[in-house]
């Protein structure tokens, strides 16, 4: 068996996979959903010896299960964003204490001390969108981050603007965190030379704008904040960590999470190798949920475990951070 510290003290590959092997064996004896998907295809843990071989929950079951491998009470439920008439996902949390201890050891791993930075975040606040797990973690990271500067600007841009001016002067840390939409609006309106600064985008437009690839998307960026790098988060409803890009749209996950691809036309095929391909994520912060999971976006594995997102399947719903201001 296994502790949930083990989860955030992993060092090394075997550790991960050792760890994902006692997850998937406890998820499939205490989730019923995920139990019944593999019974399905007839797999059981004492055939399954490699991560590749373990089955990945389509994201779908979000939407139309209560996806839980814990008896303890929800404490919260995270829910995607989406349209009017929209089936939106719902991640049902028993232990808040694992996610907050995901996205904060997550950002230390890849940034440092959350209280070295001040937070600025172009999203809506907590109490105007109740139930995102973007919205969430942000708000926690600029609790952490205790700079009197830090917080929620959504719908104040010209004081945004100010407070990035003379942050920005003063040579400090900060992160500026956003929608892409809400960003472009920024840039929009005013000009800015940020090089001390770190630009962070969490998503594409969700209706708000025209799509745009990320080259032309970080090109626009860079020019109107005056940087020479765009940051990116990589997470979802679904999951309890992120996945973080400081430049070029490389992704790197943290110890306890890792990215697979998966055949795109047959879903349980997934690559030995390096291929692109459907995204399979393996989030062993959701312990208490399901760690294995097939998303709906497309993606391509690089070395040194690093991945690039290149696309949504053409049948797959939008994913909503940036709807949360609709």
């Amino acid at each position: 068996m296994f502790k949930t510290d083990d989860i955030f003290s992993i060092s090394s590959e075997a550790e991960f996979l050792d760890l994902a092997l006692k997850v998937f064996r406890f998820q499939f004896e205490n989730n019923r959903v995920y139990r019944s998907f593999c019974d399905l295809l007839y797999v059981n843990p004492s055939d399954v010896k490699h991560v590749n071989e373990i089955p990945f929950l389509p994201i779908q079951f979000f939407k139309t299960h209560q996806v839980l491998s814990s008896q303890n009470n929800i404490e919260t439920t995270f829910t995607s964003s989406g349209t009017t008439g929209q089936i939106t996902s719902k991640h049902h949390v028993t232990e808040l204490k694992i996610y907050e201890t995901s996205f904060k050891k997550g950002f230390n791993h890849f940034y440092g001390n959350i209280q070295d930075y001040t937070v600025l975040a172009l999203l809506p606040n907590y109490l105007e969108r109740e139930g995102s797990s973007l919205v969430y973690m942000v708000n926690q990271l600029i609790k952490e981050s205790n700079k009197p500067e830090s917080g929620f600007y959504l719908n104040n841009l010209d004081e945004l603007t100010e407070t990035l001016i003379q942050l920005n002067k003063k040579n400090e840390k900060v992160l500026l965190i956003g929608v892409t939409f809400a960003l472009l609006d920024l840039i929009e309106s005013h000009t800015f030379n940020l090089n001390n600064i770190i630009i962070m985008e969490t998503g594409g437009m969700k209706g708000r704008r025209k799509e745009l690839i990320r080259e032309e998307l970080h090109k626009l960026l860079k020019q109107g904040f005056g940087v020479n790098t765009i940051h990116s988060e990589y997470g979802m409803t679904e999951l309890l960590s992120q996945a973080y890009s400081k430049g070029h749209g490389v992704f790197k996950c943290p110890p306890w999470m890792t990215i697979l691809t998966r055949d795109t036309e047959d879903a349980l095929t997934v690559f030995n190798t390096p291929k692109t391909g459907g995204v399979n994520v393996i989030d062993l912060a959701n312990v208490n949920s399901c760690s294995f999971i097939a998303t709906q976006d497309l993606g391509r594995l690089l070395p040194n475990n690093q991945f690039e997102i290149i696309g949504r399947f053409d049948n797959s719903d939008i994913r909503g951070c940036n709807l949360m201001v609709l």
